[in-house]
């Protein structure tokens, strides 16, 4: 076989080893268009694992790599006058230049044809069985053929320009810096015993106003060595860009292919996809990219058309996966204005957890007393001792909760004409008495009418208020609190109970819906009536006689349903509300119905207990919908008229939504509210790990924590949460101390034995 590799970087030269190594007899040929000895970029970072993978597959090469890396364990954050300093995090580095060295030399031995200042035309490409197109993230072919290869590309905002520098770094260190024209920033690591890596980045606002945009490449390195002088102890910074015209500052290109071959044709490494600087995984992805093709290429048990498949099937996961990753990092840095106000060791915890690949149960093996000095810092701002994040006290209002965790409304559809029974009083109570510290009603009706469907939970009627007392006694008797979310089904309504077709309209026995326009949920539901006036006004009167009722029937919070596609929601998004009237068009009209009944509803509720509006903060549609810019707004006119929780949830608006799922896929919503208008919220969504509630509160992503499938399976989970952390203080109930003790007994053996098998 002969193969052409258009690109001398390490894909191309790992690929080009990993092949001889399988295959001695194939015809190997690699053009690069700089010489031998140009490299561009100074340090890479490894990880134990990508080390391992080169072991197995060049033990030769990869023994050189490993002599030659840099080691360190500590991240150190410097912000406004400190450094917070964190152990345990095990990088390595080496330096590009000699990276490339070890794996030209060994490609070389190894039999691969190395063409130096080569430049190769991507319309006419080498003859060759197979070309590679190794030719990186601004990769000739890949532009080629871009209507074969479909590349979607994501320039992202900030500016940042590659340095280096003979100050060599101890830890991974990052600095930020304010100046008159905004916050700039260094990513900085050694790689070798003479040289580190130096990163500047900020915004093109920033980048403007500094006079970047004007500089020469001396003139950045100077200006940049004096904005980080305590940083750099009075050594000089450098580019080796001078490949590049102009002052070097680039904006990051996120990459990904939905083809990767064509004819002859494979890309690799940052051709067919590129993870960003700041999660350093760009040549971990390249060196994997090159073991597997390898194989697929010189496996004897699939076609190749298979094997490419399956390449493509594979590696794109594992990309995906990491870019998930980096879309986090890279967004913290675009938005770092939310983060500013932080104390200087929530800072840092957020920049370390930024991309949710480290969590708090990861940071506590890496550097326990560090840890330990978080969870101070985090019970001292609330008045506690030491304790974990979920179990710190929080109060809105008069409202005091004695922990973070909350069960997330959930609808049962097991009412009868929306009341509540025995199945309700269990559901609920056992709950509360599992230690969460605020329980949620189901989605409860404000008339027969409203409800989603026959099974749905009311509060209408003298006899709701009734049922609904007996459960809110029964929690506030196990030190838990209660809070009703009220809603109306709006164009969602008149549905089969959940599980006999979801959102499948009923076949007899429904009711006339309505809604902003005349628009249904789908095509087989039934058509909303568009409401009039006097439709709002009886909706109106529905919500503050619910809440009026509500209060009667002790609750200590009242949330309004914003979200879902409901009612509410269905007047606050676009592709739902298509009036021309003062309650349509723009987004101040269509809020107008909304801010009014939720106006309405605080006057009628004690100004010592809180209300809270729930959010779709977006509709997943892309252009025409929702968006969480959209709804930091809606959030922002919310709180003015008095919501003092913003519970953030997403999507379900409309069928045509394309949700992007994930672990807390939903918290960077809560996220972007909570630290841009500075309130309280809550964060829902594939949190199901008591991690996870750990890290979204400590890293300030969210004030609450409502967990929904987790309840269902486990009604003691946050009392089942204590014991794994050793939390002496939840409340257990003296019934089932016994029972928890023994818990406690068996998790802390579990632990041992896990640790000596380890």
């Amino acid at each position: 076989m002969k193969i052409a590799c258009i690109g001398g970087g390490p894909a191309g030269l790992y690929f080009a080893i990993a092949m001889k190594l399988r295959d001695p007899h194939c015809e190997i040929d690699i053009y690069e268009r700089n010489k031998a000895g140009d490299t561009f970029g100074w340090g890479v970072v490894f990880s134990d694992q990508t080390m391992a993978n080169l072991a197995a597959t060049d033990p030769q090469s990869a023994q050189l790599i490993a002599d030659s890396l840099a080691h360190w364990d500590d991240i150190d954050v410097h912000f406004k006058g400190t450094v917070e300093s964190s152990g345990g995090h095990g990088f390595c580095g080496i330096g590009r230049k000699r990276l490339l060295a070890i794996l030209q030399d060994r490609a070389a031995a190894l039999g691969v044809n190395l063409h130096f200042e080569v430049e190769t035309d991507p319309a006419n490409l080498p003859d060759a069985d197979l070309v590679i197109a190794a030719d990186g993230i601004n990769s000739r072919i890949r532009e080629q053929y871009a209507d074969v290869f479909k590349p979607d590309i994501d320039v992202r905002a900030n500016k940042f320009v590659w340095l280096g520098t003979h100050k060599v770094f101890d830890a991974f260190t990052f600095a930020f810096k304010e100046t008159p024209h905004g916050w700039v920033w260094a990513h900085a690591y050694r790689f070798d015993n003479d040289l580190s890596t130096f990163i500047v980045e900020c915004s093109e606002e920033t980048w403007r106003g500094l006079g970047f945009d004007q500089m020469d490449q001396d003139e950045t390195c100077r200006a940049c060595e004096a904005l980080f002088a305590d940083q750099l102890d009075g050594h000089a910074l450098m580019s080796n860009a001078r490949h590049l015209r102009g002052s070097a500052w680039l904006n990051f290109r996120r990459v990904l292919c939905e083809n990767w071959t064509h004819k002859n044709i494979i890309l690799l490494g940052d051709a067919a996809h590129t993870a960003h600087f700041s999660i350093g995984s760009g040549t971990k992805l390249a060196f994997e990219d090159a073991i597997m093709l390898a194989e697929v290429l010189t496996s004897k048990t699939q076609p190749i058309e298979e094997g490419l498949k399956e390449y493509q099937d594979v590696r794109t996961i594992e990309v995906l996966k990491l870019q998930s990753a980096a879309r986090n990092s890279t967004e913290w840095f675009e938005t770092l204005d939310r983060y500013l106000d932080f104390e200087p060791k929530q800072f840092a915890y957020s920049l370390l957890t930024r991309s949710q690949r480290i969590s708090h149960d990861n940071l506590r093996e890496r550097d326990e007393k560090w840890m330990a000095e978080m969870e101070g810092w985090f019970a001292g701002q609330h008045g506690v001792s030491v304790r974990p994040p979920m179990f710190v006290p929080y109060s809105l209002r008069g409202m005091e909760l004695k922990n973070r965790v909350v069960v997330s409304p959930m609808c049962m559809y097991s009412s009868d004409d929306g009341l509540i029974n025995d199945f309700h009083f269990v559901h609920y109570g056992s709950r509360a008495m599992g230690g969460a510290g605020l329980i949620y009603t189901e989605m409860t009706n404000v008339a027969a009418d409203a409800r989603i469907s026959p099974g749905c939970a009311g509060i209408y009627t003298d006899e709701h208020v009734a049922a609904w007392k007996r459960v809110v006694d029964h929690v506030h008797a196990n030190n838990a609190k209660m809070a009703i979310q009220i809603g109306h089904a709006g164009r969602k309504g008149a549905t089969k109970l959940s599980w006999e077709g979801n959102n499948e309209p009923l076949e007899a026995g429904g009711w006339e819906l309505i809604g902003p326009s005349p628009i249904p949920w789908s095509e087989k539901n039934q058509v909303p009536r568009e409401m009039t006036r006097e439709d709002m006004d009886r909706v109106k009167d529905q919500f503050v006689m619910a809440t009026k009722r509500a209060l009667e029937a002790g609750f200590d919070m009242v949330e309004m349903h914003g979200a879902h596609g409901y009612l509410f929601s269905s007047f606050i998004t676009p592709v739902s509300n298509q009036r021309t009237d003062e309650y349509g068009g723009s987004l101040e009209n269509r809020l107008r119905f909304p801010l009014e009944v939720f106006t309405a509803m605080r006057a009628v509720w004690p100004a010592d207990r809180p209300m809270a509006v729930r959010l779709s903060a977006t509709d997943w549609v892309g252009e025409g919908g929702i968006t969480p810019d959209d709804t930091v707004l809606v959030a922002e006119a919310f709180a003015k008229v008095g919501a003092d929780l913003i519970d953030v949830s997403a999507g379900q608006t409309t069928p045509a939504g394309e949700p992007v799922y994930g672990r807390m896929f939903q918290t960077p919503f809560s996220d972007q509210i909570r630290n841009t208008l500075h309130c309280s919220t809550m964060a829902v969504g594939n949190i199901y790990e008591v991690d996870h509630v750990n890290s979204i509160l400590a890293a300030g992503r969210a004030d609450l924590v409502a967990l929904a499938r987790p309840h269902l399976a486990d009604p003691y989970w946050t009392l089942r949460a204590a014991a794994e952390l050793g939390y002496r203080d939840a409340g257990v109930p003296n019934q089932y101390i016994a029972g928890h003790v023994q818990l406690k007994r068996n998790l802390e053996k579990a632990a041992l034995m896990q640790e000596f098998k380890a």
